[in-house]
């Protein structure tokens, strides 16, 4: 075995804090018996870890790098058995990794191994540790080793217990060889652990490696556990780990890598060429490609704005409009300016001017840059770690500034989706319901942007949703319900625009403090947008036009009594009775800005359309976007 004492930046914390690296080397991998077409016949009787790892650099070297470049550990330690310790020796002299702490377990066939648990308790013994503990196999191929080992460290002493490092399993991997974990999605701590069980034990694919931390105050168990286990085949890591989580109740947490490992001890010749081939095509495909993902722009069809007064909504994404975010790899993280949002190069000063007065001064920039921190914020404090890679980041969109289609969400939805995929997590490290609310707060919290939970939502779910935003269930949950409903049902709306509208966030007034002081205007009318998006939702599930038309025009009105006039302004009612003149259903689709209608009668939809072009506004067919 191996290990390697580390320390935290000191000039970060007056108190010293030391970690140790372990990682256990037993039998060599490759023999004249599982290699006979002579092509890696120069590796036979190499210990695991010094075998090729992505790119030919050593299995080992790659760790030793890992730890060594961040100086976070006061020394490393690596075990190995007596067979094996003059390998590792003659490494450590070509790497600059300290002979004296390679520790010789004295082993030299299977007979008379000791056990990972008990080299790691031999190291710990002899070098009188006082110090908390990290341990890693060294013969472990890990897909990406560019994740930041610091945030392992970080993540162990902010939950100030135990623990284990786990990862989705590949599709074609087993639950008997790994040990598999079930983690608690809200604490992080494990709650089962099991050492290579069948895949009827648990429905559980979150594999557990030899990839640990442990407090000083554990490491005594390793003794204890050893007088109890007296056979070697008990005396692995995993045993000793499923003994501890679920026999003790000693706190272990999880910590999610969105990488995968393989131990290659575990795998025969063939695994090994597959996995290697496996992991080295994924690391050269991230490098080599960028990724796009979009969100689109939504239209509120009933209940807005009561999203953000405990009420319910409906609302549907359409691909008129959208945002688009892309990434690639980089060496250092660079947010790139839209050219036309955020403008550093005008005509003229009356140029400045003119482009200031109508679009402001708040462009896209700072969504990406609120939605990067939050992100970071969001895995460190989740327990997942991020790979070490730097990205260059931009966006585009064609969704009008300022009319209440969920611009400014769209763009943080895109661009989470791309950090997603770049770091490489799944839904489960940021489910749907949650991942509408980061949106939220990248907007309310770091720009302090005024808005409610509906477009987040529904630009996270895409299509046509119903959401109850019952102030009971958020605070049970910490998210609402959120109803997909079947798009085709969706009636064919038009939406007008402003081609020069004033900053939608005005458009709220005071009416959230007059709830907030308990206004019975305002608290009955959100409770009437409740009830009128109920009906609404049976009106469009049984195709009542009719009846919708009805329901969108109290919506406006409803609404209107409470903003008023003044707060809704001219151009909005301007929009509003123009639809009307020609029988058509007008509501607000947003905060403002825009307005979506409902016309019954071919003919005087042609009209409408019209007096919306003559009268300067911008007018079109609504195209709904489905998943």
């Amino acid at each position: 075995m191996s290990c390697w004492k580390n320390t935290a930046d000191q000039a970060a914390s007056k108190e010293q804090e030391n970690r140790r690296f372990g990682q256990i080397y037993m039998s060599p991998f490759i023999t004249s018996k599982n290699e006979a077409t002579g092509l890696y016949s120069h590796l036979v009787g190499i210990p695991k870890a010094l075998l090729p790892g992505v790119g030919g650099k050593k299995i080992l070297d790659f760790w030793w790098e890992v730890v060594n470049i961040r100086q976070l550990f006061s020394d490393v330690y690596l075990v190995t058995n007596a067979d094996k310790y003059k390998y590792y020796e003659r490494w450590a002299t070509a790497n600059d990794f300290p002979v004296e702490n390679i520790i010789n377990d004295g082993s030299t066939t299977s007979q008379t191994q000791l056990g990972a648990v008990a080299d790691l308790e031999l190291v710990i013994r002899s070098k009188r540790f006082n110090d908390d503990v990290m341990v890693v196999a060294g013969d472990m191929l890990c897909e990406d080793l560019n994740f930041d080992i610091a945030e392992v460290l970080k993540f162990f002493k902010f939950k100030k217990g135990e623990l284990a490092i786990y990862y989705e399993m590949e599709e074609g991997e087993k639950t008997e060889s790994r040990g598999i974990v079930e983690v608690c999605p809200l604490t992080h701590r494990i709650t089962k652990f099991y050492e290579k069980p069948s895949s009827e034990v648990t429905e559980s694919r979150l594999a557990s490696v030899v990839f640990y931390c442990f407090q000083n105050k554990t490491l005594p168990t390793l003794g204890e556990y050893l007088k109890m286990h007296l056979l070697v085949e008990d005396r692995r890591l995993g045993k000793y780990m499923e003994w501890l989580i679920n026999k003790t109740g000693i706190t272990v947490f999880g910590m999610k890598l969105p990488t995968g490992f393989q131990l290659i001890g575990q795998v025969d010749l063939s695994e090994y060429k597959k996995w290697l081939a496996c992991y080295s095509s994924k690391q050269h495909g991230i490098a080599a490609k960028s990724i796009t993902c979009r969100s689109y722009a939504r239209i509120g069809i009933m209940g807005n704005p009561s999203d953000g007064f405990y009420g319910k909504t409906i609302a549907m994404t359409i691909s008129n409009f959208w945002a688009d975010a892309m990434i690639f790899e980089s060496k250092k993280v660079v947010l790139i300016p839209h050219p036309l949002n955020d403008p550093t190069e005008f005509g003229s000063l009356q140029d400045l001017h003119r482009i200031s007065r109508k679009e402001g001064y708040l462009g896209g920039l700072r969504l990406l840059q609120a939605t990067c921190k939050k992100f970071y914020q969001y895995c460190s404090e989740q327990g997942i770690a991020l790979a070490k890679r730097n990205f260059t980041l931009k966006y585009d969109t064609n969704i009008p500034r300022q009319v209440g289609l969920a611009g400014s969400s769209a763009i943080v939805s895109a661009t989470l989706k791309c950090l997603m995929k770049f770091y490489d997590l799944i839904d489960d490290d940021l489910p749907k319901p949650l991942r509408a609310n980061f949106i939220l707060n990248v907007e309310t919290e770091e720009l302090i942007i005024t808005a409610g939970l509906q477009d987040r939502v529904v630009q996270v779910y895409e299509g046509l949703v119903y959401m109850d935003f019952n102030k009971e269930l958020l605070e049970k949950q910490g998210y609402g319900s959120y109803v997909p409903m079947d798009i085709s049902c969706a009636p064919h709306f038009w939406l007008a625009y402003m081609g020069d509208p004033s900053d939608s966030g005005k458009i709220h007034s005071n009416v959230r403090q007059r709830w907030l002081n308990g206004d019975s205007d305002v608290v009955a009318a959100m409770k009437t947008f409740a009830e009128l998006t109920d009906l609404a939702k049976i009106a469009i599930e049984s195709r009542n036009w009719s009846q919708l038309s009805e329901l969108m025009n109290k919506n406006f009105e409803l609404r209107r009594s409470i903003y008023t006039d003044a707060c809704l302004g001219q151009g909005n009612l301007r929009m509003v009775e123009l639809g009307r003149q020609f029988g058509s259903a007008v509501k607000l689709p947003g905060s403002g800005g825009a307005v979506i209608g409902l016309c019954l009668d071919p003919d005087n939809l042609v009209e409408l359309k019209k007096a919306f072009q003559e009268a300067g506004f911008v007018i079109c067919n609504v195209v709904p976007y489905g998943p």
